[in-house]
């Protein structure tokens, strides 16, 4: 609700003063979190709560909260264990398994997708997780997107075949492990964005990720921002900031 009419309803009897206090404060104090709730109307997207290590209980709460008072919610790195009881608790929310993120959105919220879409592609079947990570908080912010699968180095051709699709898209997200190569790969053949994420999948040499890390910031191919390791998340939410500013921010809207 915007100032105008918020203010408008009060005057109107229809909320009352405690409505008021409660709509326009910026922070929700849970003793043991502090729940940013102006944030979407500072930066666009509402803040995102990182699930690892939280207890299910304490998810459970801040979900509830956000629930009451949001119109998005996107968390990540929730296990399946507790994402099970989340959905028992608060049915209304969406677990996606393979991202481990649990999403919400009210449906009167809810937008058609930006015109175009941002490809997410993965260099092996190990890294769809954090693919989907990228393909999940693209989505909430009303990204449109293409998935593609296992077309990592050691078979090239695999790429070649789906080149026509990946250079349709607006964005790409590249999610590679082992040593990184893909994203230099695809910065060579296409005009386009492209975003990389290392994973820590690999083996020994691969020092959890950071032999890709370091592979994708030492690319050949110019323009290539990297981000952390498994951090699908970063990735989706730079990539949807740009489409949201290419094509939401012309009419005001938010993220």
């Amino acid at each position: 609700m915007n100032l105008d009419r918020l203010l408008k309803s009060f005057k109107d009897g229809e909320i009352s003063l405690e409505d008021v206090k409660n709509t326009l404060k910026p922070v929700e104090d849970l003793g043991f979190a502090q729940l940013d709730l102006h944030r979407e109307k500072r930066i666009g997207f509402p803040e995102v709560i990182f699930g690892e290590n939280k207890t299910t209980e304490n998810l459970i709460r801040i979900l509830q909260t956000l629930v009451a008072k949001g119109k998005r919610i996107l968390v990540t790195r929730v296990d399946p264990s507790k994402g099970k009881s989340i959905k028992k608790e608060l049915p209304e929310v969406v677990y996606h398994e393979i991202a481990a993120c649990v999403t919400w959105q009210k449906k009167d919220n809810m937008k058609e997708p930006y015109p175009g879409y941002v490809c997410v592609i993965c260099a092996g079947t190990s890294d769809i997780p954090v693919a989907e990570e990228a393909a999940v908080t693209l989505e909430l912010m009303n990204s449109r997107v293409v998935r593609i699968n296992d077309i990592g180095v050691a078979g090239i051709h695999r790429l070649i075949n789906k080149l026509d699709e990946i250079k349709k898209a607006s964005a790409l997200i590249v999610v590679a492990g082992m040593e990184g190569a893909l994203p230099s790969v695809i910065g060579g053949l296409v005009s386009k964005p492209v975003i990389a994420v290392p994973t820590s999948v690999g083996y020994g040499a691969s020092f959890n990720g950071v032999a890709a890390l370091l592979g994708m910031l030492n690319s050949c191919a110019p323009g290539i921002p990297v981000m952390n390791i498994d951090n699908g998340f970063g990735a989706g939410y730079f990539v949807g900031l740009i489409n949201h500013n290419m094509n939401g921010a012309k009419k005001n809207e938010n993220v």
